[in-house]
């Protein structure tokens, strides 16, 4: 990563743009499960931390921020998400057009199916450390929670796909 303290703002934000966007976008996916939706939170992030840039004590640490702030935005893109659900014109069975099978299709939505029960922390550090392959540190950092806690989490989420998803379920450590 390049030496951001002496950068201007416009200069910072535009190396950390280049380098980072698309795996910033891909972490929102994976916890909002729309590109769309994706790319407009990491959006907002750059903008923010543009935004604040000279209030930055560690330059340096910036990625780190837009992390968090990714996570942050995500979480808040969801609760927004499921407030707008509850109070939508319920759909009736009727309704729903189903398309055919995919292939891995069944297993897929079993898993993300499983994810969406688990506790939105064990959530969060299972897709950054199986789907992202980041680190406990990096997981750490960007949830800001202790290493011991990614640890926690990653073990009884673990546990848990295991008791919702039977023989499918094999731990990717």
């Amino acid at each position: 990563m390049p030496d951001l303290s002496a950068a201007d703002a416009d200069t910072a934000v535009e190396q950390l743009y280049a380098a980072h966007w698309r795996q910033l976008v891909r972490l929102s996916v994976l916890l909002v499960h729309d590109q769309a939706a994706a790319e407009d939170v990491v959006q907002d992030a750059f903008v923010a931390m543009h935004g604040k840039w000279g209030r930055l004590r560690d330059p340096d640490k910036a990625l780190a921020y837009l992390r968090q702030a990714v996570v942050n935005r995500s979480r808040s893109q969801l609760r927004h998400r499921g407030v707008v659900e509850r109070h939508a014109r319920r759909t009736t069975v009727a309704d729903v057009v189903v398309d055919g099978p995919s292939v891995g299709g069944a297993r897929r939505d079993a898993v993300k199916d499983a994810l969406r029960q688990l506790s939105e922390r064990q959530r969060e550090v299972l897709v950054l450390r199986y789907y992202l392959e980041w680190s406990e540190a990096q997981i750490a950092d960007a949830l800001n929670i202790s290493r011991g806690a990614v640890k926690a989490h990653a073990h009884r989420g673990s546990a848990a796909l295991r008791d919702l998803l039977g023989d499918w379920w094999e731990d990717p450590a």
